[in-house]
């Protein structure tokens, strides 16, 4: 059994490069061909990167109702690495009417390029900046009063863009407002903003604010405009009312009693101190790794060299290597190397009742393995103890590991973050309670990684991973944030451990960042550390 262990960890002993910089890429279009005759393009753009040979998802912009020339305000922040040639692909959709996904979305083209060709340059549509090292964060909230009403039949349906005025003059768009219908006096959601992204950490950086009545076609009718700097609004912190006036131009020129087209009103202004994911980890925030296996009929009878789950003598079959590859990157994390393996979908001894959240070493007061070799020895002794059988249900090993993280919550301290890692061949055939379990879970320090193993269709598995729209339960209730990464497997059958390893945890340390910010949970033993860094006011 060492054996499948070792040759399985062995093809993980990778060095990866240091982070020389992170780099924000936004991305406009110009042109975009009408495939439908009665309507524009409703434009999306998938980033995706490039690892050992293979295409995986970075991230996406927002889609842009009725727009051929789309600027998006979505901006895709990147690690670069000097020392490798980091492949980049822009794919162009047209997202169908009441629906964010990609799966009935008209593919358009789609653009290939390197992270260096982008960085020094423009590179159609697409620009790149350096981030400086300030990694605060600003909370903004605004509304308008009075503007001008630019529809016939009914109010103005405003929203409100900020831009950025760059060192060679050009703009770059911060942030969009959601729209507000009909109301000339909106009052727009709050947002937060990276102050990198703001003003480049320059306080006295000119920024110029747009306000738009929103129409359906896409031809936005302007209201006006200012000009502000991030250290004006601050003084909203001391007390003070920030209100600009709205101006035309054109108006201004054209009437002579002219005053403006309205007011906007900065309702809220406050910095936020963003700690990174090291922070917590050296402030003594600890990973808690929890593993599900599937053990269904599905699998195969684990005798056949055919099953999923054969023990090859010298080999590791599909589940152990993913087990590995991921369990060795989250064990780095967790002190005591203890972890926490659950079986589901299989009769278990003495009674052979079938159980979804069993206890591979069948010790239900103390399920912990030691390290993942424990883990992979508890595996490989259970199977031939247990039947496989089904259905494959995951909402309750998701109930029992949420329940432990809802423990740490009341903590109010940052002190352990769950992963929960399951391994499943097939579909889950409790998709309902499962929606509902992990809108439960978003709301808790916690992540679920689910890797299909096997060559069935997962494709209805997507839905659980937020980042084709947003996961909602059986009752209409929201995510709170996106906390689960799916991943099929033969993705990875040519490629190594290490790539399927770092595909499924990439998301991870953002997931832990943005729980404990939100939160407003600061890292614990902080003192010495914070002494080393230089926070701006």
């Amino acid at each position: 059994m060492s054996n499948i262990y070792e040759s399985a960890e062995a093809t993980l002993g990778f060095i990866s490069s240091p982070c020389l910089t992170k780099v924000e890429l936004r991305v406009a279009c110009r042109g975009i061909a009408d495939r439908d005759a009665l309507s524009k393009p409703d434009p999306c753009v998938v980033l995706k990167m490039q690892s050992h040979g293979q295409w995986f998802e970075v991230d996406r912009t927002e889609v842009i109702r009725s727009s051929s020339s789309p600027v998006f305000s979505k901006i895709f922040l990147v690690d670069y690495y000097f020392e490798e040639v980091q492949r980049l692909r822009f794919e162009l959709h047209d997202i169908s009417s009441g629906n964010n996904g990609l799966r009935d979305a008209d593919f358009l083209g789609a653009m290939e390029c390197t992270l260096g060709q982008v960085s020094v340059s423009s590179y159609s549509f697409v620009t790149a900046e350096e981030l400086s090292g300030n990694d605060d964060y600003v909370e903004l909230s605004f509304s308008a009063r009075k503007l001008d009403d630019k529809d016939f039949f009914s109010k103005s349906d405003p929203f409100l863009e900020i831009f950025r005025i760059n060192d060679d003059g050009t703009e770059s768009l911060v942030h969009r407002t959601e729209t507000v219908m009909n109301n000339l006096s909106p009052v727009w959601k709050s947002f937060k903003v990276s102050l990198n992204t703001l003003c480049s950490g320059d306080h006295e950086r000119e920024l110029k604010c747009t306000v738009w009545d929103w129409d359906s076609n896409g031809k936005h009718d302007f209201i006006g405009e200012f000009q502000t700097t991030f250290k004006e609004m601050r003084a909203e912190q001391e007390g003070k009312q920030i209100q600009w006036e709205c101006i035309n131009p054109k108006y201004q020129i054209k009437k002579k009693n002219y005053r403006n087209s309205g007011t906007v009103i900065l309702n809220h202004c406050k910095i936020i101190k963003m700690y990174s994911f090291l922070d917590y980890i050296m402030g003594g925030c600890q990973i808690q790794f929890t593993v599900a296996i599937d053990f269904t009929a599905s699998n195969g009878d684990p005798r056949n060299s055919c099953s999923l789950h054969y023990i090859h003598p010298y080999q590791p079959n599909e589940y152990l290597k993913a087990l590995v590859a991921v369990g060795e990157i989250c064990q780095d994390y967790d002190s005591d190397k203890m972890f926490p393996a659950f079986g589901f979908g299989a009769l278990i001894p003495p009674d052979f009742k079938v159980s979804h959240d069993f206890a591979v070493n069948f010790d239900e007061d103390n399920p912990e393995c030691a390290g993942i070799q424990g883990v992979v020895e508890a595996y490989q002794n259970c199977l031939p103890k247990i039947q496989l059988y089904g259905p494959t249900n995951i909402a309750p090993i998701i109930q029992k590991v949420a329940s432990s993280a809802s423990e740490e919550m009341h903590t109010k301290e940052a002190m352990e973050y769950f992963i929960l890692l399951i391994l499943t061949d097939g579909v889950i055939t409790d998709m309902a309670d499962t929606r509902e379990a992990i809108v439960h879970a978003s709301h808790l320090p916690m992540s679920v990684i689910i890797v299909g193993v096997g060559n069935a269709d997962f494709t209805d598995m997507q839905i659980l991973d937020g980042d084709d729209g947003i996961l909602r339960s059986p009752k209409g209730e929201p995510v709170l944030r996106d906390i689960v990464q799916f991943v099929p497997f033969k993705d990875f059958k040519h490629a190594s451990p290490a790539a399927l390893a770092k595909s499924v945890l990439a998301e991870v340390p953002n997931q832990v960042v943005d729980y404990y910010n939100a939160k407003g949970i600061k890292p614990k033993c902080m003192s010495d550390y914070e002494s080393t860094r230089t926070f701006s006011p």
